[in-house]
C-alpha cells in the first residue's frame, strides 16, 4: 500500500514538474540566440558563485561594531555552503535516481540545445539541485547580515543559477526548490548563535592570528567554491574509474 501511495505521489511530482517546464519553455523565447545565452550564463563562474562569495569578502573586511559577529557569520556561510553542498550529493546519491529532463525522451527535444547536450550529466541524478543548495545558502547567509544586499543575492541565486538550469533541461523545478529548500535550512541552523558562537569565533580569532596562512587557504577555498569543485570531482571520478 506504502508503495502505491509513493509511486502516487511520485506521479503527481513528475506531472506538476513537467507542466512547469513546458509552460516555462512557452513564455520564454527559444530562439538559439537566446538559449545560448540562457547556457552562458548557466555555465560561467561569474553569474554563479563570483558575486556571492564577492559580496562575503566585504563584509569580512567592512569595518564597524559589529564587525566581530559579521565575521563569525561569513565563517557560518561559507561551511554552511559547504554543507549544503554535501548534503545535495549525499542525497543524490541515496535517494532514487531521477533522469535530467534534457535526458528524457518523452520530452528532451522541446528543450534548447538538448541535441548538443553531451553525455557527462546522464549518471548524476537530477534531485536535488547542488547548485541551489549551495548558492541558496550563501544568498540567505547574506540576507541575514545585510538585508536589501541579501535580498538582491537571492534574487541572484533565482534569476541567475536556479532558473536556467530548470530553463536548459538540467533540472525539473522540484529539483532547483528542494536544493533551495536545504541551502536555507543548513544557513539558518548553522548562523543561530548558540551554534555558530561554538566554532566561528576560534576559526576569526586563528585568522587573525595567522592572516598570510589564512589568506592563502581562503583563497584555495573560495576557488573550489566558486567553481563548485568541479576539478576535485573530475579527479575522485577518475581514480574510482582507474580501481
Amino acid at each position: 500500500m506504502s508503495k502505491k501511495l509513493d509511486v502516487r505521489r511520485q506521479n503527481r511530482v513528475n506531472a506538476l514538474d513537467s507542466s512547469i517546464q513546458l509552460w516555462l519553455l512557452h513564455i520564454l523565447p527559444s530562439s538559439g540566440l537566446f538559449a545560448h545565452a540562457v547556457g552562458v550564463v548557466a555555465e560561467f563562474y561569474l553569474f554563479k558563485g563570483l558575486i556571492p562569495l564577492a559580496i562575503l569578502c566585504a563584509i569580512w573586511f567592512k569595518q564597524g561594531s559589529t564587525s566581530s559577529y559579521r565575521r563569525e557569520m561569513v565563517i557560518a556561510i561559507v561551511l554552511s555552503a559547504l554543507l549544503a553542498f554535501a548534503v545535495g550529493r549525499l542525497l543524490a546519491l541515496v535517494l532514487p535516481f531521477r533522469l535530467r529532463p534534457m535526458y528524457d525522451p518523452a520530452f528532451a527535444s522541446s528543450f534548447p540545445g538538448a541535441s548538443h547536450a553531451g553525455d557527462h550529466l546522464r549518471l548524476w541524478s537530477s534531485f536535488p539541485s547542488d547548485h541551489a543548495a549551495l548558492w541558496m545558502s550563501v544568498a540567505v547567509g547574506i540576507f541575514l547580515i545585510w538585508r536589501w544586499i541579501g535580498v538582491l543575492a537571492v534574487l541572484h541565486c533565482l534569476l541567475l543559477i536556479c532558473l536556467p538550469r530548470v530553463y536548459l533541461g538540467l533540472h525539473y523545478f522540484t529539483d532547483v526548490v528542494a536544493g533551495a529548500l536545504i541551502g536555507t535550512a543548513v544557513v539558518t541552523l548553522m548562523t543561530r548563535a548558540p551554534i555558530r558562537t561554538r566554532f566561528a569565533p576560534r576559526i576569526v580569532s586563528w585568522v587573525i592570528r595567522r592572516p598570510g596562512t589564512a589568506s592563502m587557504l581562503a583563497f584555495v577555498f573560495f576557488f573550489e567554491l566558486a567553481t563548485m569543485f568541479d576539478e576535485p570531482r573530475l579527479l575522485a571520478i577518475a581514480l574510482y574509474k582507474m580501481l
